[in-house]
């Protein structure tokens, strides 16, 4: 028997019950466990949101100190770097990090438990883990060893100057860290959904992560991010920008960085905060003014001609961009930040599971007869 609602994209479909995150249309807010997520980007850091999200509270003194030692001593097994050193150097940096994701699992000896309390206890390090690989893909396709998080420094402040190979400046690693928070949690979007489905077979969290990278490369997700700087670099100034964004659209090609499934007639909340810390951390720098002016006039000529807002990946670019961040990790830092929120949910799911499995509605022939 056929349904009667199918849904394109399961747009308005309610999949899920959960106590994580939801993103509340009418109240203009996006709620994490409870709090407004632009009151935690504003007034608490990554770690913090990391213990929100794991413990269902937020952390003491005593127990975000505990996370942040967890977070900056997590130790990638050297195999794993090396099976990193054996991938072409041309491939793209989410397709290292899902192997490397998926490798983790072999020196887990219990890779394969689906146990929420498991789950839980390991997923710091797990997400020390993955920051750590992330901070030292392009380093490995150069051919260069990885190098380790201090311990001496905070996380953010590690995963920063990993990436960069120089010091940081306070300024610089709170944009960062905002950003990271930003991109932590986001209700049910694809990746967080694919890594659900998978962990509903009472896969392991391994398993439902991989899943989660290879769902997130796509351009219609997290790889919007490095769309954006493309085509900001393409035009080079704001004038530029205007021009190449009306001929795109003259050739009806997509904007990327504009519009959002569930932020249709507004900007995205963390967007607009993004666009706060671009113009902090212009001013901190010194330098960027050109991109904030240029990111400015995309957003209103986008607004006029299409009633189009952007979207966290619009700001999150040029922010990434002035931090000296290759532009082939942007992506793979959104999976590192969103592996908080990820875990949190194949935690979730483990603790109250049911296995995923949707119908369809058949458009194909029937009645067929073999040698008719």
């Amino acid at each position: 028997m056929q349904s009667a609602s199918y849904s394109p994209g399961l747009e308005g479909v309610i999949a899920a019950e959960t106590r994580i995150s939801f993103l509340d249309t009418e109240q203009e807010e996006i709620v994490v466990r409870g709090y407004n997520l632009l009151e935690l980007i504003r007034t608490v850091g990554y770690v913090d949101v990391v213990g929100l999200l794991l413990d269902e509270q937020l952390p003491d003194a005593q127990r975000r100190q505990q996370l942040e030692r967890e977070l900056c001593t997590a130790e990638v097994p050297q195999r794993v770097y090396e099976i990193l050193a054996l991938l072409p150097p041309a491939m793209h940096a989410m397709d290292r990090l899902r192997t490397a994701v998926s490798a983790l699992a072999g020196f887990d000896p219990n890779a394969n438990s689906a146990d929420p309390e498991e789950e839980r206890r390991k997923a710091p390090r797990l997400i020390g883990q993955i920051a750590q690989i992330v901070a030292n893909l392009t380093r490995i396709a150069g051919g260069q060893p990885p190098i380790p998080f201090d311990p001496q420094r905070s996380f953010a402040e590690n995963f920063l100057h990993t990436i960069v190979a120089r010091e940081v400046s306070a300024a610089e690693v709170r944009a960062f860290d905002q950003a990271l928070i930003a991109y932590s949690e986001h209700e049910l979007p694809n990746s967080t959904f694919a890594a659900r489905v998978v962990a509903s077979t009472l896969a392991d969290a391994y398993g439902a992560l991989t899943a989660a990278v290879a769902s997130l490369k796509g351009p219609l997700h997290g790889g919007a991010n490095e769309a954006v700087m493309y085509m900001l670099l393409e035009a080079g100034s704001a004038d530029a920008l205007e021009r190449l964004i009306r001929e795109k659209l003259a050739r009806k090609e997509r904007i990327m960085g504009f519009g959002h499934r569930v932020y249709m007639r507004r900007m995205d909340p963390r967007a607009q905060l993004l666009k706060e810390t671009l113009r902090e951390l212009v001013a901190a720098k010194g330098t960027g003014a050109e991109l904030l002016e240029m990111c400015e006039r995309g957003e209103a000529v986008m607004h006029a001609e299409k009633g189009l807002y952007p979207n966290l990946d619009y700001y999150a670019a040029p922010v990434y961009y002035l931090l000296d961040i290759p532009i082939e990790l942007y992506t793979p830092i959104f999976f590192a930040a969103r592996s908080a929120g990820l875990l949190a949910h194949i935690v979730e799911q483990h603790a109250q599971n049911r296995l995923y499995r949707p119908r369809v509605v058949y458009t194909g022939p029937r009645g067929l007869r073999v040698g008719a």
